[in-house]
């Protein structure tokens, strides 16, 4: 199967983009990709004001361009994460979706860790917005391949990984907008990292380049195999990548290396 990762530089201009995302889609499909991913907040990144703003119901427009395009397509997309209104809620949910190639829904995973965190003098207070999920998802692709989905800062929860992996992701998505600071410092070791722990391949899209109000997102998305080795990276502009994944490769990893089967959840108390 083929994979493909779609890097943008979304703003707060929802038309542009969605028009963007439907191009690059496309290019994917083109280039032979079979699943296409997307990256977090693909549909609009900007202050915490225009997004709120541009929130949308899972029967909103963006999900009905991801169901319609994977019908004409015959591909699997996972929708990076879009802003999900909530009717439970004045906040929101930072929301990833996994679309089948007949157009239905097939899973909905809204992002479980909240990015509350200072980076270069900058505050983030995700949750001061968005309302966490509270369910670990995994999807299954069109052939029978397990799907584990995370968004962002996610990734730096080892346990969620292992937990996707022992309820049977083969693949595993990370739809980011890294800040620039962590893209450099952290993102291709923590991605590097759970795809050899939990000897899966890992489809990591990510952001790139300038948004309200003024945040940067550093790119370099990347699609990683079981052995931790990068198929395949993007430069620093909206781009495609696409890598083959191949589950012979993950099943003789899996085989020659079986750290997942001597495990000792006895021991450790967790992670069962």
């Amino acid at each position: 199967m083929l994979a493909g990762a779609v890097q943008l530089n979304s703003t707060e201009d929802t038309d542009r983009n969605l028009a963007t995302a439907d191009r690059l889609v496309r290019e994917a499909a083109a280039r032979g990709a079979e699943l296409v991913v997307l990256p977090e907040k693909w549909s609009v990144l900007g202050t915490d004001e225009q997004m709120a703003a541009a929130a949308e119901p899972l029967e909103g427009r963006c999900v009905g361009w991801a169901r319609s395009i994977t019908r004409e397509l015959g591909i699997d997309l996972v929708a990076g994460s879009i802003v999900e209104s909530l009717a439970d809620s004045e906040k929101c949910a930072n929301t990833s979706l996994h679309v089948g190639p007949d157009g239905e829904l097939r899973a909905v995973y809204r992002k479980l860790h909240m990015f509350d965190v200072e980076v270069d003098g900058v505050l983030y207070a995700e949750s001061a917005h968005a309302r966490p999920g509270d369910e670990v998802i995994v999807s299954e692709l069109a052939g029978g391949i397990g799907l584990g989905m995370s968004i962002c800062y996610d990734v730096r929860f080892p346990e969620l990984y292992r937990l996707l992996a022992l309820r049977g992701a083969e693949v595993i998505v990370v739809p980011s907008a890294f800040t620039l600071a962590t893209t450099r410092d952290h993102w291709e070791v923590l991605l590097r990292a759970r795809a050899i722990e939990n000897q899966c391949f890992v489809i990591a899209p990510n952001q790139i380049g300038a948004h309200p109000p003024g945040h940067r997102s550093g790119g370099r998305s990347l699609i990683i195999d079981p052995w931790g080795l990068v198929l395949a990276g993007a430069a620093d502009a909206e781009a495609v990548i696409v890598a083959r994944i191949d589950l012979d490769s993950l099943i003789g990893v899996r085989r020659r290396l079986p750290a997942l089967a001597h495990r000792r959840p006895d021991v450790y108390g967790c992670g069962r």
